[in-house]
């Protein structure tokens, strides 16, 4: 004759609950900690160029964010010629976005404006300029930007 197991008493469930908000709430402090003391990458830029693609799949008027280091650069195709820019505002550091009915870079948090030709402040609260990135194409017609041109 097999043998029913014993229920858990409530004493046993609780020890069990206790255990287990104590490693989670042990886990919601020591993770962050960890993540802090060795992070993945400090670099702000990296020390290699970074690809972006095909020109051909960037027409004039249109823009493509992507990553640079630690923080994403935003690419625009201008009427003269490519731009880019480091995607993070000089106010608050929120991530900028392209604009091409307006044909501007604009800040959503706090309403500022930016020149996509030269990155220099049109309007709003941004004390300075955009950061520029170094922007070229090699002779497969890829977009690279980080180094210099030429």
């Amino acid at each position: 004759m097999a043998t029913l197991p014993q229920p858990v008493s409530r004493r046993e469930f609780m020890k069990l609950a206790r255990w287990i908000a104590a490693v989670t709430g042990l886990s919601v402090i020591v993770y962050p900690l960890i993540a802090f003391l060795y992070p993945k990458d400090l670099s702000e830029t990296p020390a290699d160029p970074v690809k972006v693609g095909p020109i051909d799949e960037l027409p004039v008027g249109a823009s493509k964010t992507v990553d640079y280091g630690r923080y994403p650069a935003l690419v625009i195709h201008t009427p003269k010629g490519l731009r880019a820019y480091s995607a993070v505002c000089t106010h608050f550091a929120c991530l900028v976005n392209w604009n091409p009915d307006a044909g501007r870079i604009e800040c959503p948090c706090h309403e500022g404006y930016f020149d996509a030709n030269d990155g220099s402040v049109l309007s709003g609260p941004p004390p300075r300029p955009l950061d520029p990135i170094p922007v070229s194409t090699d002779e497969a017609g890829q977009i690279i930007i980080g180094e210099e041109n030429g």
